[in-house]
């Protein structure tokens, strides 16, 4: 049964381009986790290639911090990446060491999986990046989750459409069920 779903998920992984064969010397095991909702998630134990890597230090921003800048505001957009890390390529020197060992062979993944230790940094550092000329304007980010604040509703509208244009030309895509537009606060 576990096989199976290992087979599954590589081949869905392949099918979507996220993974791909490896020639590899080396690879880390991997292993089914259950999800509250009942599916199943592919873990890989980086942990070896977590003790040779250097901590990427760039910083994660404070909750208070952020919380400060929205004391103003009205009007609130929530949006989410879909599968956010996924949509960062590994760069080519550095793909060798993700990969993995199946009963199908070695894989090693093309974008960035979840669980390497400077994932969530270089995953900041993306944002911070892409949407640098909003930020601490109207826009705050907290790892995955990117939220835009006015005070008014025109004004608003105008900086979810800015925010929404960068992400189409940096080809980010949302995870629409989970983004959440326009919300009105109860200040």
């Amino acid at each position: 049964m576990e096989s199976a779903r290992i087979k599954n998920k590589i081949q869905n992984l392949l099918d979507k381009g996220i993974i791909r064969p490896s020639y590899s010397p080396c690879g880390s095991h991997i292993v089914l986790v259950p999800k509250k909702d009942g599916t199943w998630r592919m873990c890989v134990d980086f942990r070896a290639l977590k003790k040779i890597t250097i901590n990427n230090c760039y910083p994660l921003p404070r909750v208070d911090d952020l919380l400060d800048q929205l004391k103003y505001a009205k009007y609130f957009t929530k949006l989410e990446l879909r599968s956010g890390y996924h949509q960062i390529r590994i760069s080519e020197g550095d793909i060798w060491k993700t990969t993995f060992k199946t009963k199908q062979g070695l894989f090693e993944w093309i974008v960035m999986p979840f669980g390497l230790c400077n994932a969530l940094a270089t995953f900041m550092r993306v944002m911070n990046d892409v949407l640098r000329k909003f930020l601490d304007e109207f826009v705050i980010i907290y790892l995955d989750e990117i939220l835009i604040f006015n005070k008014y509703h025109d004004e608003h509208v105008m900086h979810v459409r800015k925010v929404l244009d960068v992400f189409k030309k940096e080809q980010l895509y949302l995870k629409m069920a989970k983004c959440e537009f326009g919300k009105m606060s109860l200040v």
